[in-house]
This record gives structure tokens, sequence and C-alpha cells, in this order.
């Protein structure tokens, strides 16, 4: 039964928020930016305040260490064509390692491995 009350004053709201936000930009639109973006761009450098996300670091990696564009583009695509390969690459009848005796050891000796150091 209040449907329709709730529905305007949603409305009402987001209108209002929209004509203040316009109204703000509209203004002055550098209010909201930031000031880091005015400055001088070192084509050879990355600037300090862009840091890539750690799931994008293997891109950017491999695209900073060629010199090439064309080249790191296309290493790029082969390194995520290789991660779309890799699942159906495996083709034996066996599943599962996690049971052989030499693949247990082998999984202590990482770990053993990994405490130590």
């Amino acid at each position: 039964p209040f449907h329709p009350y709730f529905t305007m004053k949603d409305i009402l709201g987001v209108t209002l928020m929209l004509i203040i936000l316009l109204t703000m930009i509209s203004f002055s639109p550098y209010l909201l930016g930031d000031p880091e973006n005015f400055s001088k761009a070192n084509p050879m450098s990355t600037p300090i305040h862009i840091k890539p996300e750690w799931y994008f670091l293997f891109a950017y990696a491999i695209l900073r260490s060629i010199p090439n564009k064309l080249g790191g583009v296309l290493a790029l695509a082969a390194s995520i064509l290789v991660l779309l390969i890799m699942p159906f690459t495996h083709l034996s009848k066996q599943r599962t390692k996690s049971f052989q005796p030499l693949s247990q050891s082998l999984l202590w000796l990482l770990l053993v491995t990994i405490m130590i150091l």
C-alpha cells in the first residue's frame, strides 16, 4: 500500500542529488578533480600516483619490458592465450596425483622448504 510514496520519495532524492552534482560540476568543474592530473607528464616513466592493481601486474610488466609497442601487445596476447589454453592440454586419464606417494612426499618437501625459509 505504501509503494507510490516510497517510489516518489526515492525519485525525488535521486533527482535532488543529481541536480546538486550537476550544478557543482557546471559552476566549478575542477572542484572534485585530482590535482595530480595537472602535473607535467614524463612519457619515459610512470607517475608515482599511478599504481597498477595486483591482478594487472603481469600485463604491466610484459608491456613495460618490451620497448616495441606491437611486440608488447603480442607478448601480452600470447600470455593470456597460454592461460586460456592450459586447461585443455591436460589429456591424461588419471585426474589427481594427491594420493600418490611421490606427490605426497614432494608436497611435504615443499612445505618444509617454505617453513625453513
